[in-house]
């Protein structure tokens, strides 16, 4: 299972808020799933250099077609900024056909408390799942 551990993009004041994003990712079929790793990748690439990003990981469980993301940023205007711009519009376009199931989920935290661990992140997206269904 190829894991990107937290990565600080930009250290954040330990009194300010971030904005957090936790996403659960499936695809439709493993043969979707290089294509999806591959996107995966360049869309990592792209948060290291965006602006008001503080830190993201990357699981990608190859075998079963799910990635989960996670990362923290200054405000969710920088956070939509990122997936308004290129390279990830288009990869959420382009992808958007192959998926089975895609869960997200918002919460803010004092800055102080990252990097977030995989454990919580989890947790709220189970309870985001449960909820909706």
């Amino acid at each position: 299972m190829p894991k990107l551990p937290w990565t600080t993009i930009s250290p954040a004041d330990p009194a300010d808020e971030a904005v957090v994003m936790a996403s659960r990712l499936e695809v439709a079929s493993l043969r979707h799933v290089p294509r999806f790793f591959w996107f995966s990748l360049v869309s990592w690439r792209q948060v290291r250099r965006s602006p008001g990003a503080f830190g993201a990981s990357l699981i990608a469980q190859l075998g079963r077609g799910v990635f989960w993301t996670l990362s923290a940023w200054e405000s969710r205007e920088a956070l939509y900024a990122y997936a308004k711009t290129e390279p990830h519009n288009s990869i959420m376009k382009r992808l958007r056909p192959t998926m089975r199931e895609s869960h997200f989920v918002f919460w803010t935290v004092p800055a102080e408390r990252l990097p977030i661990s995989w454990e919580d992140a989890r947790a709220r997206l189970a309870e985001e799942r449960d909820r909706k269904s």
